[in-house]
């Protein structure tokens, strides 16, 4: 008994204490470096509000981001003024979809799905780039055909203005004419008046005048709000809020202001903490004295 004893011994000391052999070394893998590339997909389908307009083909988003939109040439010298009013027209104050194609360039719908650049191109406001058929093509097809914008009179389709054709070869130096009167620097006066607050709530008016010297035919409004304001309700215009962007329009009934004329906006919402009254204005794109 005592010799089976000593044997079990003697074989545990030499098997019991050896280490576990060490696994053998896997391949080694190459590991990929993570990059904006292959981790970031880019912005699809995103509702946002157009705060400016900057040319025919570049706008600037709620939170201050400015892009160009995808396969629209350049605006060139003969019409780049009237793709500009186009663009503000469509655009400015209005919710959009975007999606990114790349940094700076995005396609833009409208918000009833319309998109921007066909649109634009139809309408002669732009030339289409960088595209050799499609929908852009025909919409370029189409606005030439009927000499839409651009390729109407006086661009004809060309980057300049082409001069209107000279019956003699004698030339008169043309009459004097007055100099056109300086347009005022503010087109519009905002006076914000906080009339209630408690319990995390307010009540104001907005009053908006046109100090411009025509009469103004359709208007929207943009101001920021802070402390995590949340409007409820906009009486005499319609109104979203986007964030910290609060973007109002007429209604039918005050679709025009007089020069001089005002409209009166009644405002109630919700606040964090204390509600104050903003400190800017813009009106059709211009920026509103504010009183």
């Amino acid at each position: 008994m005592a010799r089976r004893y000593l044997l079990v011994t003697l074989l545990c000391i030499g098997a019991c204490s050896a280490q576990p052999a060490a696994p053998s070394p896997s391949p080694q893998t190459s590991v990929q470096v993570p990059t904006l590339v292959n981790e970031v997909v880019p912005p699809q389908d995103v509702l946002t509000v157009v705060r400016d307009v900057v040319d025919g083909r570049t706008v600037e988003f709620a939170d201050g981001t400015k892009v160009r939109v995808a396969l629209l040439a350049e605006p060139k010298e003969c019409f780049a003024k009237a793709a500009l009013d186009f663009a503000r027209s469509k655009l400015l104050a209005s919710s959009v979809r975007f999606t990114v194609l790349s940094i700076g360039e995005v396609n833009l719908e409208l918000e009833d799905g319309t998109d921007y650049a066909v649109l634009a191109v139809r309408q002669g406001a732009l030339k289409p780039e960088g595209v050799d058929g499609g929908p852009l093509i025909a919409a370029r097809d189409e606005a030439t055909a009927a000499k839409r914008g651009l390729w109407g009179p006086p661009c004809e389709g060309s980057d300049t203005t082409k001069p209107a054709p000279s019956t003699t070869t004698t030339t008169t130096a043309p009459p004097p004419t007055a100099a056109a009167p300086p347009k005022p620097a503010k087109a519009c006066a905002a006076a914000y008046r906080i009339t209630g607050q408690s319990q995390g709530r307010f009540q104001a008016t907005l009053t908006v005048r046109n100090t411009g010297t025509e009469a103004v035919n359709g208007w929207s409004l943009l101001w920021t709000v802070s402390n995590g304001d949340t409007l409820q309700n906009v009486t005499n215009a319609t109104g979203r809020q986007y964030g910290s962007i609060v973007s109002v329009a007429n209604e039918t009934a005050n679709r025009q202001i007089a020069s001089g004329g005002s409209v009166q906006l009644g405002i109630t919402g919700t606040t964090r903490s204390t509600h104050k009254a903003p400190t800017a204005f813009v009106f059709n794109g211009l920026q509103c004295a504010v009183e």
